[in-house]
């Protein structure tokens, strides 16, 4: 190399380092941006993207304009581009800065409406079918109570569905039947800003136990259009279920495999899909101690579920089977169906679909039990539900996220951000349609 050559290297790396923490300053501020304009428009109501609610955010009313599907869109586009703009810079941003960032996302989304979804209503029903009206929510669904003022506000394919969360979520909503609609709306979106703040706080403890950069981590995963707009946004209780899955990692990293297992199972008592971490962990520990805390705790579960909601209560394989049979129109099962000339996802799409999942849980066991990362396993095999499900929505893609962002195998973090990615390809098609 020439003299000049070695002047000029350390000169552009000097430039690079001056323009990195600026053009991420730019990225965050379009993330604040569109989350605002989404947030603002969607406090006006009348709209297909916020789903009819209590009122919530009557003092941001007068600021924007009803937020239409294509504003949303290109909201969703601008904060998905400032997002992969931001990922690649993370190593220019400090941990301070980081921090606020996600904070004033967080912070704007919890002043804002139910955002696309009318999940948490399903959630406030069940618990109010239990505390108000002495039903049981793991044999009725909400239209059992249609004279309770949350019924109205419950989604139209959920309102004779009964509930297919654990038993350990189901008794932790309950005291928010006590509030009131308004006031349980409020508390569930509390609850999810909690579970995502321990679900961050976990991951930065993780991704240092690994030595991988804390900042990047975060960034990743608290600061992803998925994870803001849509978890966040609709207040889903995936952020619990996600913030027990990191403390289990985090006990596993800290040696105490027993506690671990049994978070793990606690988790799995909210929604089933972190019991996938179970298997991987143990084949990678061995321990005695994880197998007696998942059992244990298994138990412990089951006795308590029994006892309060009866048998239907311990019984969740039933609601899984009975939801693993939907279809939704964004599920990969569904484009791959459409792009062969088919209708849509037929019964022995089913079965082939869980074939496929098995053989890949199989594989990824077999590599874990010779010495494959059991986090990279446990986040390959989320995402491998995510996929063949015929059911997708958008935070389950989230699943595997904060693994990925502490994984030493760095594919599993490309696959996932990768497949979010084609998700929201998949939503901004009607914005290049061509207008008739």
């Amino acid at each position: 190399m020439s003299v000049a050559a070695q002047s000029e290297a350390p000169l552009t790396r000097t430039r690079s380092a001056n323009w990195a923490p600026a053009l991420a300053a730019a990225c965050a501020l379009v993330l604040v941006a569109a989350t605002a304009e989404i947030v603002l428009d969607g406090a006006l109501g009348h709209s297909i993207l916020i789903p009819k609610s209590p009122q919530l955010a009557g003092w941001l009313q007068g600021i924007g304009e009803r937020l239409g599907y294509r504003v949303f869109l290109i909201a969703l586009l601008a904060f998905s581009a400032g997002y992969a703009g931001l990922a690649l810079l993370s190593r220019s941003v400090s941990k301070r800065w980081a921090i606020a960032l996600i904070a004033t996302l967080h912070a704007i989304v919890f002043v804002g409406p139910i955002l696309l979804s009318t999940d948490v209503f399903s959630y406030i029903a069940y618990a109010r079918m239990g505390v108000e009206h002495g039903l049981n929510p793991y044999t009725h669904g909400p239209a059992s109570i249609v004279h309770d003022p949350i019924y109205h506000y419950v989604g139209q394919s959920w309102k004779k569905t009964e509930t297919a969360y654990g038993p350990i979520y189901t008794l932790l909503s309950y005291p928010f039947a006590l509030l009131g609609v308004t006031g349980a709306v409020w508390g569930m979106k509390a609850l999810a800003m909690i579970a995502s703040a321990l679900t961050l706080l976990l991951t930065w403890r993780c991704a240092l136990a690994r030595g991988r950069d804390p900042v990047a981590a975060i960034v990743l995963v608290g600061a992803n259009p998925l994870y803001v707009i849509y978890a966040l946004g609709g207040a889903h209780n995936d952020l619990i279920m996600m913030a027990l899955m990191m403390a289990a990692v985090a006990l596993t990293f800290s040696r105490r495999d027993g506690a671990a297992a049994a978070t793990v199972v606690v988790g799995a008592l909210v929604k089933a899909t972190v019991a996938a971490l179970l298997p991987f962990m143990i084949l990678a520990k061995r321990s005695r101690a994880q197998v007696l805390g998942a059992l244990g705790t298994l138990l412990l579960g089951a006795l308590l579920a029994f006892a309060v909601f009866g048998i239907d209560g311990v019984n969740i394989v039933a609601a899984l089977n009975r939801d693993a049979a939907l279809v939704s129109s964004d599920s990969f099962a569904t484009e791959i169906a459409h792009l062969f000339g088919k209708p849509g996802v037929f019964p022995i799409d089913h079965d082939l679909l869980k074939a496929l999942l098995v053989v890949i849980v199989l594989h990824l066991l077999w590599r874990t039990w010779r010495g494959y990362d059991w986090v990279a396993a446990s986040g390959w095999a989320l995402l491998a539900i995510s996929v063949t499900s015929t059911w997708l929505l958008a935070w389950y893609i989230l699943w595997p996220l904060p693994l990925a962002a502490i994984s030493r195998d760095r594919r599993l973090l490309a696959a996932t951000l990768a497949l979010q990615g084609l998700f929201i390809v998949h939503q901004l098609t009607p914005l290049f349609a061509p207008v008739a």
